[in-house]
């Protein structure tokens, strides 16, 4: 049997194919078109599933869409009724592209398959997931467990943005539900927006300028009362009631009202790209505290409402990696499995695991050690073959090495100080490199964390880094036990390689504290002596826990940065040619991709036409 899933028309657009109990393949569309977070409808990465699993279109038992469209234009309707006459502009904006496209996606789904190949929709059935049906699909059926409790927590699927559920065998109970217009995703969203970050792709940089506030502060307190009695009143099951006067997103064009939030926190908007001030840090770290707060309730909550000791979570806010941690190290839970894919790709992944076991009741095989998610390496791999062929154009200096020999160089020149590009495998299913399509430096160099931000990713500089280690060697690094394969959690590093902090560190400004060596392992650091661990296990990616490994060998640290293949604005590289443009266009010293080690003092310069085309791709 083979069922595939498909995410698409709001953000992030992906697929996946699933036979029987196997993933098989799944990929974002981002990575084909080259549009971050790209929402079209995914037929590069379907056209990739299909081949990767050697099945026609025609072939495919079911195709299936993870959200209800009619059940979400139904939302749209009502929040607009129910705030009449308040949001006409966006009505008038929203109405045309409902009416011309999202509510026919049946007709548009078939359109787009029939062209690939399906011909008897009699045989081939579709079929639609409830939105957050599909995110617990996501996370319950990968994981390794018999039974679970399931959270998801998102901005909004069709009503819910918050449920809790039951996964056992091979059935999804759902108990209970958050419904919209209230939304945790859609609160820290919200202040996404406020500091200056777009909504629905920097919350993760909200996340990491939290740690850069200081809980101390005037400002803090008062942003943290403000939230918890003006904004969001927070039960103790987790559930909120947000006070829509000081929101915009239900029927409006951005997420609040600039002057009430003004007026109530005594702090302006800041402006995209412009200078980050010790009151947005505070902010930061105000609703970062609040959101901490909320989904610990909920967690609680989903203990109590299933009674089982081991939880499952994915929607976006299950990205958020500092709450994760908090749960994790609660001890509420004997195990946690976190979808990599947390957010709308995800749900691809998601719709086409609950048709196979929930409309199919195709059996769950149970009692494995490891979960299902093959480390979610998942995507695209390439021959030495293929890489040779596709570099030829550009006319690369390729030097092919033997395994051993390869890995050895690798790890010794990261010893050394060069940043590598790190193009190995299958590719990564989620938002984070996991030591695919990753660009490696060594942690310990306390000038790497700004070389990496600022001549090689072009990022914000405040932005943390976080450390890839050895399974096995994690608790010698972070107050972490267990593993951490995905980079979900973050964790304290141990006392014993932290650095004291000088007199009057809580009063610099945020760039002050930025560079301060606060551990023997300074790049993966962060201001509040934590960092988002990754653990490197030999069985979900052999090739890079061996290169750790090497790397152990000669530095005696068996832990490196890790950090995403792009650059800001651009989706992870997919295919060799991605990766050795972006490798030309940064300040990467080498390039080790397939079996082959390139030297970029020894490459070509690209041609004016080849510069042209990736700046205006970005």
């Amino acid at each position: 049997m083979k069922i595939l899933g498909i995410s698409a028309f709001y953000h992030d657009a992906a697929a996946a194919i699933v036979g029987d109990d196997e993933i098989i393949a799944a990929a974002q569309e981002e990575r084909f078109t080259r549009k971050r977070h790209d929402p079209q409808f995914p037929a590069n990465a379907i056209r990739f599933c299909l081949d990767y699993a050697g099945c026609a279109a025609g072939d495919l038992d079911a195709v299936v869409f993870y959200d209800k469209p009619f059940l979400k234009f139904e939302r749209l309707l009502e929040t607009y009724c129910a705030f009449a006459p308040k949001g006409l502009p966006s009505f008038l904006q929203s109405m045309p592209v409902w009416l011309s496209e999202k509510l026919f996606l049946k007709r548009r789904i078939r359109k787009e398959l029939s062209g690939m190949g399906v011909t008897d929709w009699g045989r081939t059935q579709l079929l639609f997931t409830e939105h957050h049906l599909s995110h617990a699909a996501s996370a319950y059926f990968p994981s390794p467990f018999d039974k679970a409790a399931i959270l998801t927590i998102d901005g909004v699927g069709e009503w819910a943005t918050a449920t809790i559920a039951k996964g056992q065998g091979g059935s999804i109970e759902v108990l209970k539900e958050l419904h919209f217009p209230h939304s945790v995703g859609l609160l820290y969203s919200a202040f996404t927006y406020y500091c200056g970050f777009r909504v629905n792709s920097g919350e993760y940089k909200l996340m990491g300028l939290a740690p850069y506030g200081n809980a101390g502060s005037p400002v803090y307190k008062r942003c943290l009362e403000v939230i918890r009695t003006r904004l969001a009143d927070v039960c103790e099951d987790g559930s909120i009631f947000m006070d829509q006067r000081y929101f915009d997103y239900a029927t409006g064009l951005r997420m609040v009202p600039d002057r009430k939030w003004e007026k109530l926190f005594g702090i302006a908007r800041r402006l995209p790209e412009s200078p980050i001030q010790k009151a947005h840090c505070d902010l930061a770290l105000a609703i970062q505290t609040v959101t901490e707060d909320i989904v610990m309730k909920m967690a609680v909550e989903a203990k109590r409402l299933t009674g089982c000791n081991r939880l499952c979570m994915a929607g976006g806010v299950a990205l958020n990696a500092v709450a994760n941690g908090k749960i994790h190290g609660a001890g509420l839970y004997e195990d946690i499995f976190i979808q990599p894919a947390a957010g709308d790709a995800g749900g691809a992944l998601g719709a086409a695991l609950a048709a196979s076991h929930i409309h199919f009741g195709r059996t769950r095989a149970t009692g494995r050690i490891t979960d299902r998610q093959k480390g979610s390496l998942l995507g695209a791999a390439f021959s030495d073959e293929e890489i040779a062929g596709q570099l030829a154009s550009f006319g690369a200096d390729l030097r092919r090495y033997e395994e051993d020999a390869f890995l050895r160089e690798v790890a010794l020149l990261l010893a050394g100080g060069s940043i590598i590009g790190w193009f190995q495998g299958r590719m990564e299913f989620g938002p984070r490199a996991l030591g695919s399509r990753s660009i490696l430096a060594d942690a310990r160099n306390p000038d790497m964390q700004k070389k990496l931000n600022l001549s090689i990713k072009y990022r914000e500089g405040f932005r943390p880094f976080a450390p890839a280690v050895l399974e096995e060697d994690a608790g010698d690094y972070f107050e972490l036990e267990g593993p951490s394969p995905y980079m979900l959690l973050v964790k304290p590093v141990r006392e014993d390689r932290r650095r004291p902090l000088p007199e009057g560190y809580e009063e610099m400004e945020p760039m002050e504290k930025l560079y301060y060596q606060r551990s023997d392992i300074p790049c993966v650091t962060h201001v509040d002596y934590s960092a988002r661990v990754q653990t490197v296990g030999r069985q979900n990616n052999e090739r890079f826990w061996l290169l750790l490994q090497q790397f152990k060998d000669i530095t005696g640290y068996s832990l490196l940065i890790n950090t995403s293949f792009n650059v800001r604005g651009e989706p992870i590289v997919h295919d060799p040619r991605d990766a050795y443009q972006c490798f030309m266009h940064t300040q990467m010293d080498y390039l080790a991709i397939g079996n082959y080690l390139l030297d970029r003092r020894r490459q070509p310069v690209l041609s004016r036409s080849e510069t042209i085309k990736y700046i205006e791709r970005d």
